[in-house]
């Protein structure tokens, strides 16, 4: 594993299209690997990371001290169909989502209303990509 993630996770996070001062929401994000991967790369930006598990949020925290004390992670223990921005939250420009039952088709209901949710999140040319393709698919939610 490299930088504590696995190839697959690594695989993803290589896949997605990060630039510098990027804002990008992780749906899902258990202990947080790949967030603070993300992190790491996208230089001056923020990632939100989020999960609906109170023990993968306190997990995360436990591992990204010292990107959340940089003020360049954050975490949030909600579910995705339940996300919404804070009053004082910008919009996001990527949302990624690796094995998220509201988002990979095995949660319907909750998709319709996730994907609503991701909409009201992005910026107006944001982006979502969930796992599922090779390694990541895009799902457009504006057009």
């Amino acid at each position: 594993m490299t930088n504590g993630l696995s190839p697959r996770l690594l695989a993803i996070v290589d896949a997605l299209p990060l630039q510098q001062g990027m804002r990008i929401l992780e749906i899902g994000c258990g202990p947080g690997a790949a967030s603070r991967e993300i992190t790491r790369r996208i230089g001056d930006g923020h990632v939100l990371a989020i999960d609906r598990s109170a023990k993968a949020i306190a997990q995360a925290r436990a591992a990204s001290r010292a990107e959340i004390a940089a003020g360049r992670l954050s975490l949030r223990q909600v579910a995705i169909e339940d996300f919404q921005l804070e009053a004082d939250e910008q919009h996001f420009h990527i949302a990624v989502a690796v094995r998220v039952g509201a988002l990979d088709g095995r949660h319907p209901e909750a998709g319709k209303i996730a994907l609503q949710r991701l909409k009201a999140a992005l910026t107006a040319q944001g982006r979502l990509f969930i796992d599922g393709g090779n390694p990541l698919r895009e799902i457009v939610l504006h057009g």
